[in-house]
């Protein structure tokens, strides 16, 4: 009789392992499942271009960026400082323009043999069609060369899947305060 019981108890029990797996998430697809994009609702892939002047206002008593890292160590270019931006995107060069977004994020002086910028910012849109959508702006940015190219590598709200680059060049540069106005050219591919 107890051998009847422990076979009855080992068979119910082996059901219930087997129920658990199947319950357990696993249809048998894999963790990873192409989909068609219109599933998402995404429509046919465009390029838009942008004309941005950021403003990098570290003087006064309403700074945009902080240095909030100071190395220990004396560096010719800066090597390991870090700021934190929250800065103004306008559409023309004086702060006094249109307002149409701020650059959110940090960079961090990364270079020892020149002056190099790593540069992670989201561009947020606060006006028009655009208002709430971001682009995310990561890479390397050696200031001193005239033109400087960094990736686009996504973005939230209407350039979600987006992609591209941007091209920086100096508008002006105040050597005294550290203040920076810089001329963003965004290209960017979005749904």
């Amino acid at each position: 009789m107890v051998r009847i019981l422990l076979i009855l108890f080992f068979i119910l029990s082996s059901f219930r392992v087997i129920r658990c797996a199947r319950d357990d998430g696993d249809d048998g697809r894999g963790f990873v499942t192409s989909l068609d994009p219109k599933s998402l609702s995404l429509k046919e892939e465009k390029l838009s271009h942008f004309r941005l002047y950021w403003h990098d206002i570290m003087s006064g008593s309403n700074a945009t960026s902080i240095s909030v890292v100071r190395p220990s160590n004396v560096s010719a270019t800066g090597f390991g400082i870090i700021n934190v931006i929250d800065d103004p995107l306008t559409l023309g060069p004086k702060l006094s323009s249109k307002l149409v977004g701020r650059a959110q994020g940090f960079y961090t002086l990364s270079s020892q043999e020149e002056f190099g910028l790593l540069m992670s910012m989201n561009f947020a849109f606060t006006e028009g069609k655009y208002n709430g959508s971001t682009i995310t702006v990561l890479g390397r940015n050696p200031i001193s060369h005239k033109v400087r190219e960094m990736p686009v590598i996504g973005g939230s709200g209407l350039f979600r899947f987006a992609r591209g680059y941007v091209q920086a060049r100096t508008h002006t540069f105040n050597m005294k305060t550290g203040d920076a106005i810089v001329e963003y050219n965004c290209y960017v591919l979005h749904y």
